[in-house]
């Protein structure tokens, strides 16, 4: 569907540009919008590998160890049917850690094992439904366990919203930090939603 609505887009700019004269200006900003997205491309990739090179000497350090240990009981809370020692609670936890630090490269592979893990123990629990058909990660069916942490994971509390920091200082921002406590305040309230809702749901 989004295909179609940007080719619509394009195809409008192009037809309005070449009925008011404007084909030049048109092409003009095709090309600039290139450069400046592959400026961007580049600024990210350096940001991205900041980031996840900081993530890895973390983990390294046992930093993420202790953090995940910490989270725990937060995911007893909105996990209890997952046993303790679990592989799954530290994939989740993981991913949750990654999350709250604006590090939403190094998320990705936590999630997917968590969702693989998850499926397996609904398996285990006599569910085979809920099991990737093909060797997908995308199940047939999802539990409680994955809609929670899939909206979790679309709330998404950060402390450090590191790609709109990118964003803003790729784009002259003269305080590009200046979005980290609007940041922390509309992430917050939507994590809460999102752990209410989860909690009304399941009763």
């Amino acid at each position: 569907m989004l295909n179609y609505i940007w080719a619509f887009m394009i195809l409008i700019g192009v037809v309005y540009g070449a009925f008011t004269g404007k084909m030049a200006e048109v092409t003009n900003a095709a090309l600039d919008s290139a450069g400046d997205a592959v400026s961007l491309c580049i600024t990210m990739i350096g940001v991205m590998a900041l980031w996840v090179g900081l993530m890895e000497i973390a983990q390294k350090s046992g930093l993420i160890a202790k953090l995940t240990r910490g989270i725990q009981p937060f995911i007893s809370f909105l996990f209890p049917r997952i046993p303790k020692g679990h592989p799954a609670r530290e994939y989740i936890a993981t991913n949750l850690i990654a999350n709250v630090l604006g590090l939403g490269w190094a998320c990705t592979p936590a999630g997917l094992k968590a969702m693989e893990e998850l499926a397996k123990l609904e398996a285990e629990r006599g569910n085979p439904e809920y099991l990737p058909e093909g060797g997908n990660v995308k199940g047939r069916k999802a539990s409680n366990e994955m809609c929670t942490f899939l909206i979790l994971n679309i709330s998404s509390l950060q402390l450090i919203p590191v790609n709109m920091i990118a964003y803003r200082s790729q784009y002259g921002s003269v305080n590009p930090a200046g979005i980290i406590a609007p940041a922390i305040v509309a992430t917050s309230v939507s994590t809460l939603a999102a752990v209410v809702y989860c909690k009304l749901k399941r009763k």
